[in-house]
């Protein structure tokens, strides 16, 4: 099956033209599967014994990069074999895309600190701001849907997390219930998936529409404005999805410093690796803020997901 070709039109107007045709290719093939230690049951040199025990060939990704240890890559192909290791039965390894592990090493948040992610199932980045929290402090994960919150708190459970305080509410309401009560916050926005596209996965991409990706920049707008108001004065926002479209990315972030500006300031991003671009300076009729320059999209190779990261700082 082929791409939406509405997708694929928009997505030649975002991306670097010169990587389009590579871009393309990397929906066509499975990647390589990533995951990482979880540092809450074991340590790196604990889970490569174990993956040497298994006979598993597995690479590490060398990134010097924020408290960053025991991030691994292995083909497609030995998958299977490494969920069916112990490893992975009893929580000691988390199977997670390069991308969504940015997120949380950029907020880096600290032991003691109160933080809220506010759209948290299936709890891979959870998890992960806890096993940096070292399980100190106060860690609120907010899930509306009833399904993803009793799985958000499963896997949690499962992976050893004990700082976390769940809830099964509407992430719009929090910042008018918690004014103003958290360290960091985490708001990887429900989105229209578009980077998890996949051809020989006709279902990923079933759902999608234009109507879909603005109806849900509405819903990130709202998002957005509730994770400001229950952010602390010098506390720290981190905004990312998991797709390409600007109303998913550039224009919620330009509705929120339309409103509060004057109170935000964007963070410069560095990362250690070039598969990036910058933001969109204008879309459409939408002409953006300079400071949404300071974002990254991320652009998808054989081993890592598309993604934006926009890191905000409230005065």
């Amino acid at each position: 099956m082929s791409l939406p070709e509405a997708f694929t039109e928009r997505l030649e107007k975002i991306v670097p033209h010169e990587q389009f045709d590579a871009i393309l290719k990397t929906f066509d093939a499975p990647k390589q599967v990533t995951f990482r230690v979880n540092t809450l049951k074991s340590t790196a040199p604990e889970l490569e014994a174990e993956l040497q025990l298994a006979q598993i060939p597995y690479e590490r990704v060398g990134w010097d990069f924020g408290r960053l240890e025991g991030i691994y890559r292995i083909s497609p192909e030995d998958k299977l074999r490494l969920t069916q290791t112990d490893a992975f039965y009893d929580g000691r390894l988390y199977i997670q895309n390069l991308s969504s592990m940015i997120a949380p090493l950029l907020l880096a948040p600290k032991p003691e600190e109160t933080v809220l992610d506010l759209a948290a199932a299936p709890g891979g980045k959870t998890l992960m701001l806890a096993g940096m929290m070292e399980n100190t402090g106060w860690l609120s994960a907010v899930e509306l849907q009833r399904e993803r919150f009793f799985r958000l708190c499963d896997n949690l459970k499962h992976q050893g997390v004990t700082n976390a305080h769940t809830y099964m509410t509407d992430g719009r309401s929090v910042g008018k219930k918690c004014p103003e009560m958290f360290d960091r916050i985490l708001l990887d926005a429900p989105c229209s998936s578009e980077a998890r596209f996949k051809t020989h996965e006709p279902k990923s991409m079933s759902y999608w529409s234009v109507h879909k990706v603005k109806e849900t920049s509405k819903l990130q707008r709202r998002l957005l404005l509730s994770a400001f108001d229950a952010l602390k004065p010098g506390g720290k926002l981190l905004y990312s999805t998991c797709s390409f479209s600007p109303e998913e990315n550039e224009s919620p972030l330009q509705h929120l410093l339309e409103r509060h500006g004057e109170r935000l300031k964007t963070v410069p991003l560095t990362l250690p690796f070039d598969n990036v671009q910058k933001p969109l300076q204008r879309w459409g009729k939408e002409v953006y803020d300079e400071r949404i320059q300071n974002a990254v999209r991320i652009l998808p190779t054989d081993t890592i997901d598309g993604f934006f990261i926009c890191l905000l700082e409230k005065r």
